[in-house]
């Protein structure tokens, strides 16, 4: 098993905590970002485990962790960090890729190892109560996911009209298996670099788009479901979410 995880960016809205230090950096319950995703991975004995850095990348030197860099981080989006580090899409053993900017129990994990389709990414079937504590309309951020025959990821990634169009919320953590992943390397060099996907050029394209993309290529796409157990910090309010109960750190160190 093989662990990527994307920390390019500059994290403008944690403002004035990103200003001398990546994303990933920032503390939360008292170490960084990246130090709980690292003991969470090497708890379920993850050890071959990449960071793409980016923005103040001189900064990420945790001891053993190969870190990549997406030298365009400033002009560039999360599925060209992944690409950063093309050379270890290898395909030798399935591939986990993490977003820099979560945080998660071992049991959503846990879920994510547990699930054997080709891709698959694990959803928060509970993400109403995440939300609604984080913002006053959850359907202002939430994206649409839904599903078929279960688990079977059909869309994600847009623009809800309803709380119908969400049957859970993608957290940003997927899992290829090893036979996928010189296919998806193959998939993303044979799209049209001129098209826009979702509103964003190539360059700029969500990680949402891509596997929306993948979908509708007929590549087998399912859920791993979890109810909370995870964080996303994407603005100093964020930050406080560590006490509403939605994640606890102390599951995440008894694992490491």
């Amino acid at each position: 098993m093989k662990a990527i995880i994307l920390a390019a960016g500059q994290g403008t809205r944690l403002r004035p905590l990103t200003d001398d230090r990546p994303k990933c950096l920032v503390e939360l319950a008292g170490k960084p970002l990246l130090e709980h995703q690292l003991e969470t991975l090497r708890g379920a004995g993850i050890e071959d485990i990449h960071v793409v850095a980016g923005y103040r990348a001189d900064q990420i030197r945790q001891p053993g962790v190969t870190r990549h860099i997406n030298e365009r981080f400033a002009e560039t989006n999360m599925v060209a960090t992944l690409f950063a580090a093309e050379q270890e899409l290898t395909g030798e053993s399935d591939l986990i890729i993490s977003y820099g900017d979560i945080v998660y129990e071992p049991r959503v994990l846990e879920a994510l190892l547990a699930c054997g389709a080709p891709v698959c990414l694990t959803v928060d079937r509970a993400w109403r109560r995440y939300w609604a504590d984080r913002m006053e309309d959850p359907l202002s951020d939430a994206e649409t996911l839904k599903l078929k025959d279960g688990d079977r990821v059909v869309e994600l990634g847009k623009k809800p009209r309803g709380l119908d169009d969400i049957e859970g919320q993608y957290m940003g953590l997927i899992k290829v298996r090893a036979d996928h992943v010189r296919p998806l390397v193959a998939l993303w060099y044979a799209m049209d670099r001129g098209a826009t996907y979702d509103g964003k050029d190539f360059d700029n394209m969500y990680m949402t788009s891509f596997l929306q993309h993948m979908i509708d290529r007929k590549w087998d796409v399912r859920a791993a479901f979890i109810e909370n157990g995870w964080l996303e910090i994407d603005t100093t309010d964020d930050l406080r979410m560590a006490d509403e109960g939605f994640w606890e750190p102390s599951a995440a160190a008894s694992s490491s």
